[in-house]
């Protein structure tokens, strides 16, 4: 497993910053029309941005099992967000490879995961809130332990990897002032709004809902407003962590990374601000990449990646041999000095933390095959044209069965050569209660699902986190 480093010269830093929940198309530096991330957009113009970065196993666990050791899920065996048991022990992780290099690691915010393994220290801070509570600094939270950690390790002699996992903006959405106004200007509580009714009769859901949202709220647009307030306000407090580097002289020998577990869906699908389904919003996340005479300033990549590409990538730049390692993924490097110009541009895609379903995405098609009903109702097989319907709002299965029928075979080939290539099964149909209501079983009906799924107050989906995972 060991890392070895191939020149005499002190390694580069490594800082990850895991942000929850972002979804790239509500960044402006990815042509969003509110300026959300201005901190981020001057970051990307220092660094390599990628316009095709995909969270192929959502959601939290299984993306940060991928993202983390550089496996997809057959490899890692990881594909709920209450994945029963450990990550599989003969797979090493980003921090032990990098330990064994000689760097001292830190995880802020992803203590107790399976997915998180081999960190040196852990450190936890307040990463949700309740309407109750007030407005949620969630980013300061993570700044005021992240800043003493990081001084501390700036002051090491070895090379250090820092992962820090943002909880903003993931639910609830509850920025401080002044970015719960940003970007709304109206009445949240307009009788005349029937916008939120949908969401508040989502009984699985709303009282949780409940916990955050203003009482009497509306307006679907306040609360999407609430949510790009979070990503403003995690910009601003990720700033602090650039400044940090810059004054502690760290910056030019520092690989800085941005990358998002998973997107989430606002007031898509019938699948209301959460990060479940496997559409779009959910799949397509942020990655950019800042290494100073390394990393290109300024460039922009448009071929395809995942989760699985990111640790071959950093062992590269960091120049941190691994020929006794072996990965799923790909270094991004050929694709950015234009040797290549995409890796599998249709990939495998999984969905187990609310519904469990798994499917094919090609640039054109997306095939989306439910293994339980839903809660949802939706149907057992969704089929969309990408190309002609990019968000997803016409299922074409029905009428185009032959798509179906191509799609699936490739999917299934593609899972067999897997399966024969590990020895592994594919952890989608072996993955029992991961809805966590042990000795149902699977689910017969959607009615059984909405009736049996509830996630309760804000508490209640902390329990759902890693932190309480056994």
């Amino acid at each position: 497993m060991p890392s070895r480093r191939t020149s005499r010269r002190r390694p580069p830093n490594i800082v990850l910053l895991g942000i929850d929940s972002l979804r790239r198309d509500h960044m402006s530096c990815y042509g969003y029309d509110r300026l959300t991330t201005p901190h981020i957009d001057q970051f990307a113009r220092e660094g390599t941005l990628f316009e095709q970065t995909f969270s192929a196993h959502i959601p939290t666990t299984s993306a940060y099992a991928s993202m983390l050791t550089g496996r997809d899920v057959i490899g890692t065996q990881v594909v709920a967000l209450r994945h029963q048991g450990p990550l599989r022990e003969e797979v090493p992780t980003l921090p032990e490879i990098l330990k064994e290099a000689g760097y001292n690691t830190t995880c802020v915010g992803f203590s107790g995961n399976p997915s998180s393994r081999g960190f040196d220290n852990y450190i936890t801070f307040p990463g949700w809130g309740s309407y109750e509570e007030g407005r949620s600094p969630k980013a300061q939270n993570l700044n005021d332990v992240a800043i003493p950690e990081l001084e501390r390790l700036s002051k090491k002699r070895d090379p250090f990897f820092l992962f820090l996992r943002h909880m903003d903006p993931h639910a609830p959405y509850l920025p401080p002032h002044p970015y719960e106004r940003a970007f709304y200007h109206g009445n949240e509580l307009d009788p005349e709004n029937k916008s939120m009714e949908p969401v508040l009769n989502f009984a699985p859901f709303r009282d949780f809902f409940a916990t955050w949202m203003p009482p009497g709220i509306t307006d679907k647009d306040y609360v999407i407003a609430q949510y790009d307030g979070a990503i403003a306000y995690m910009d601003a407090a990720i700033r602090t962590i650039f400044m940090t580097l810059e004054a502690r002289g760290l910056a030019e020998n520092t690989i800085v990374v941005i990358n998002g577990d998973h997107g989430e869906t606002l007031y898509e699908h019938e699948c209301w601000f959460d990060h479940h389904g496997m559409y779009e919003p959910t799949l397509t996340v942020p990655l950019i990449i800042r290494y100073p005479g390394k990393m290109p300033a300024g460039k922009r990549v448009g071929g395809f990646n995942q989760h699985k590409d990111l640790v071959p990538t950093l062992l590269e730049l960091a120049e941190l041999q691994h020929d006794d390692l072996t990965f799923d993924g790909r270094s991004l490097m050929p694709m950015v000095r234009g040797e290549v110009a995409s890796h599998e541009s249709e990939f495998y895609i999984t969905e187990c933390t609310w519904m469990r379903k798994h499917g094919w995405r090609t640039p054109q098609w997306k095939l989306i095959i439910a293994l339980e009903p839903d809660f949802h109702f939706k149907p057992e097989v969704e089929l969309y044209n990408l190309v002609e319907d990019p968000g997803e709002n016409t299922n074409l299965a029905e009428s185009e069965p032959g798509v179906v029928e191509f799609l699936k075979g490739r999917m299934d080939a593609w899972i067999a050569k897997r399966e024969a290539e590990t020895g592994l099964p594919n952890p989608i149909h072996h993955q029992g209660d991961w809805h966590g209501k042990e000795g149902i079983g699977a689910f017969t009906s959607s009615q059984q699902a909405y009736d049996t799924l509830h996630i309760g107050n804000v508490n209640q989906a902390v329990k759902l986190q890693a932190e309480e995972r056994k």
